[in-house]
């Protein structure tokens, strides 16, 4: 059974306090030396795939994204492979179908760069999962788009602050997300 939204009275602040606690406690947050996936390096990972594997991560994240889309009943498209598990979850949460977008068109069967059914004109909102340039997230907007949705909107769980905000408006689409890096890093034991 998934969480729910957070109890009445609690604040985005402590809903957020609160995933920030589980990723640290999943070790999704690991400091060093790493290489990202658009070249760059960095001192700190947030290993998505750490939190996206971690029952009480989704938990907390599905009830983060369903309490962000309660006012509006679009559909959601998560970006492959990354934001699978958390638009399947999220979606499951809000009662709500779902599409996948693919970075590329697959080569074999359907051939489809959009999973799932999709109407033309529909109102979607992407998820995604860590936002650092933001490359992935327009790419997938404008598979969407391509596709004949409309999309503004695209929440993530971690903005890295390393641009995505500033990509995404430039293609007219908002960036929000449940927890940006320097509120993740605050007083993190390196």
């Amino acid at each position: 059974m998934f969480a729910g939204p957070p109890p009445q009275g609690m604040t985005d602040d402590e809903r957020r306090s609160e995933l920030i606690a589980a990723l640290r406690a999943a070790d999704a947050v690991r400091f060093g030396e790493f290489e990202l996936s658009h070249g760059g390096t960095s001192d700190y990972y947030v290993d998505k795939y750490l939190f996206e594997t971690d029952p009480e991560c989704l938990r907390l994240i599905a009830a983060a994204f369903a309490d962000r889309l309660a006012d509006t009943d679009a559909k959601l498209a998560g970006v492959a492979l990354g934001a699978v598990p958390l638009v399947a979850v999220t979606a499951a949460e809000l009662d709500r179908p779902y599409v996948i977008a693919r970075k590329k068109a697959k080569e074999y069967g359907t051939a489809n760069r959009i999973e799932g059914r999709l109407e033309a004109g529909e109102e979607v909102i992407v998820l995604e999962d860590i936002a650092t340039t933001g490359r992935s997230a327009v790419d997938a907007v404008e598979a969407l788009r391509d596709a004949g949705a409309v999309v503004n909107r695209v929440l993530v769980v971690v903005d890295r602050e390393e641009g995505a905000s500033d990509l995404l408006a430039e293609h007219d689409v908002t960036l929000e997300s449940i927890v940006n890096a320097s509120r993740l890093l605050e007083d993190a034991d390196r």
